[in-house]
């Protein structure tokens, strides 16, 4: 079956299906086409701080259909070999907020939700 993925590294989201039965390594060479970053030159997270292995599929980690869905993907992080041979630190920028509503729109939004009596 199919799991949705949101692979995130800096302000870089990426977006992918696969199925549960997928490799880490598969996952990477996935990626490597996207980014044209090799395999080997990429480290996968999936909560916590442990490297994912390559050789382990991605139901080893618990992501399933069930919990990787469409409208609600599993977050993986990356990150990516430097040019002086080391990989960089695990960093995922967080989304911004959207602003406050002005007031003006607050009154309306709450009303739209009331019947009106006359």
């Amino acid at each position: 079956m199919d799991v949705f993925l949101m692979i995130r590294r800096h302000k870089t989201t990426i977006f992918t299906d696969a199925k549960e039965n997928t490799s880490v390594n598969e996952l990477k060479r996935m990626i490597g086409g996207i980014l044209k970053v090799s395999p080997a030159d990429q480290i996968l997270f999936y909560y916590g701080n442990d490297p994912m292995a390559n050789d382990k599929l991605l139901q080893d980690y618990g992501i399933t259909m069930s919990i990787a869905k469409a409208q609600a993907p599993a977050q993986l992080g990356l990150v990516l070999r430097t040019e002086s041979g080391e990989f960089e630190q695990l960093d995922i920028t967080t989304y911004s907020s959207p602003p406050d509503l002005p007031e003006v729109m607050k009154t309306q939004e709450a009303s739209n939700g009331q019947d009106q009596v006359a």
